[in-house]
């Protein structure tokens, strides 16, 4: 298990720098300051470190987040069928026909500006994301 292997001197939690060493392990990228800072502020001030039940609950909202992002990024590929890597009023348009055909094509225009939040015509997965997080708390 992880936590057992970043808690090398069986202390029963993990320190910032263990907790830094497992988020590497298991999701492949080295957590910002800001993250760790978040996670570590967020941990029973009574204890020493991260002990494994937090780890563990710790873990798991970062991997329903990504689950989420997944298929976020499903969702984008299957509108982006010219794999352009954006979304033009035109995708949003066919995209919309296909789940919601009786929507007016005012309201999908609509839809389409909000989205795309930088007014440049096109909707990059990053206004995509956005949109679909819209009301969701941050993992």
């Amino acid at each position: 298990m992880v936590f057992k292997a970043c808690d090398e001197d069986h202390k029963g939690y993990l320190s910032r720098e263990d907790f830094k060493v497992a988020v590497v392990m298991l999701f492949g990228y080295k957590p910002s300051k800001i993250e760790v800072d978040s996670v570590m502020s967020s941990i029973n001030p009574n204890t020493s470190g991260i002990l494994l039940e937090e780890f563990l609950n710790i873990v798991r909202k970062k991997k329903e987040a990504q689950r989420y992002r997944n298929e976020v990024r499903h969702i984008f590929t299957a509108f982006d069928t010219y794999y352009r890597g954006f979304l033009t009023l035109e995708d949003f348009k066919k995209a919309f026909r296909q789940v919601a055909p009786k929507l007016p094509e005012r309201t999908v225009l609509e839809v389409f500006r909000e989205v795309d939040r930088d007014s440049d015509g096109h909707v990059s997965f990053r206004d995509f994301e956005y949109a679909m997080n819209y009301g969701q708390k941050e993992a």
